[in-house]
């Protein structure tokens, strides 16, 4: 007798038909894909393996991940290599202010891996990348995704300086599965980081907008994602993106829960009735999906 048939899909992960990604067919992805290689820069939307990348380069927006492609944390949730980082390019921050040129932006996303192995953890790095794009750019949006630099306010400070319009920091999820999903990280140390940023801007008689991010589905209950939103708001935070966390590997914590549409629509509107002005909630939605939807003069009035 034959043994049954196996089939080498039984135990993969299935989503459910609201996870769809469109394949790219759109020939100015392809040209954005070209100029970031021609560039030799790095996006989020690969490193992360971001489900949204081909919509975004189909538009010619993406996000630059500036210090490097290798992290030193090693978070549950994220597909960015964990190894020991190649020393800063020091050029590297002309190449996204060149590529800001090419792409005739309006708005520009820059995050980075965690440096943990630098005193700043890149802080001067992002500094000196914000002043590249404005001087390429000086009417350009510029948001920025920056890690916690473990709390120190010295290297906050270098970055604050050179004047971002956006500062966006995500808690990830709420704080009991911080632990668990976050390596290094703490859910307190990330309020107080976002807090501190604005009351830097405050200080140096500036203003600006803060925003933060969860993923939902690691199996947090519905009251700690409201209690975390009441955490944003406490620490003035007033831009918020929910999305479904989905798995990049086997070897990165699993999906617990994959969220209903519906509910991702209630949740916006919940956040909206708690104060904040800006809210992007939905299964696909990422930190800097359509971000340039967000007009930053909301809180810069």
């Amino acid at each position: 007798m034959r043994p049954p048939k196996i089939d080498p899909d039984l135990h993969k992960e299935k989503k459910p038909p609201w996870i769809r990604v469109r394949l790219p067919n759109n020939p100015v992805f392809w040209s954005t894909k070209a100029l970031i290689s021609d560039l030799r820069l790095h996006t989020v939307c690969e490193e992360a393996q971001c489900p949204n990348r081909w919509e975004c380069w189909g538009q010619g927006t993406a996000t630059f991940m500036i210090a490097g492609e290798r992290c030193t944390r090693a978070c549950g949730f994220c597909a960015v290599s964990t190894a020991k980082p190649f020393p800063l390019e020091v050029d590297e921050p002309q190449r996204v202010a060149e590529a800001v040129k090419r792409m005739c932006l309006n708005h520009i996303v820059i995050t980075a891996v965690a440096r943990d192995d630098i005193p700043d953890g890149g802080a001067e790095h992002f500094a000196r990348t914000i002043e590249a794009v404005r001087e390429a750019k000086p009417e350009m949006v510029i948001e920025i995704l920056v890690p916690d630099f473990n709390g120190k306010n010295d290297a906050l400070k270098v970055v604050m300086d050179a004047r971002p319009h956006i500062f966006n920091h995500n808690i990830e999820t709420v704080e009991r599965l911080t632990p668990l999903v976050r390596s290094r990280a703490q859910y307190l140390r990330s309020l107080e980081v976002l807090k501190r940023a604005k009351e830097m801007a405050a200080e140096a008689g500036g203003k600006v907008a803060t925003k933060s991010g969860m993923m939902l589905g690691l199996g947090e209950s519905e009251p700690e994602i409201l209690q975390s939103m009441d955490d944003l708001r406490e620490h003035d935070v007033t831009v918020l993106t929910l999305g479904q966390y989905l798995r990049p590997s086997e070897r990165h914590l699993p999906v617990v829960e994959y969220i209903l549409p519906e509910t991702f629509d209630r949740l916006k509107e919940i956040a909206l009735e708690k104060g904040f002005r800006h809210v992007a909630s939905g299964p696909l939605v990422r930190s800097s999906y359509h971000a340039a939807d967000f007009k930053p003069e909301l809180d810069l009035e």
